[in-house]
């Protein structure tokens, strides 16, 4: 079945940087668009970034433009999101989907808090 598994978040000062991972399995990873998304307490979860199946396209949301970066290896079924120069209302649970968004992992938390 559909597995999507993030990894990389954690609690980082302001300014600080992080490197999340999504490794999928169960879909032909190289077929489909993968993007991040991510949910702050409170409110809806949100488009930060996606790439496209061969890694050529990528879209930023306006807040993570400039800041975050979305890359894929295809070879391992993973999709990465570097994040640098964080900000406190970065603070969120950060996800991975594919395609349509029809299936989601357990994501990854992080914290930017000094």
């Amino acid at each position: 079945q559909v597995q999507l598994v993030e990894s990389g978040g954690g609690l980082v000062q302001p300014g600080g940087s992080l490197t999340l991972s999504c490794v999928a399995s169960g879909f032909p990873f190289s077929s489909y668009a993968m993007s991040w998304h991510r949910q702050a307490p409170g409110k809806e979860r949100e488009l930060v970034a996606a790439i496209s199946s061969a890694g050529h396209v990528t879209t930023y949301s306006d807040s993570a433009q400039g800041r975050f970066t979305i890359s894929r290896d295809n070879a391992k079924n993973t999709v990465y999101l570097q994040v640098n120069s964080l900000k406190p209302e970065d603070t969120a649970v950060y996800y991975c989907t594919f395609g349509s968004g029809s299936s989601w992992g357990q994501g990854t938390q992080v914290t930017v808090s000094s």
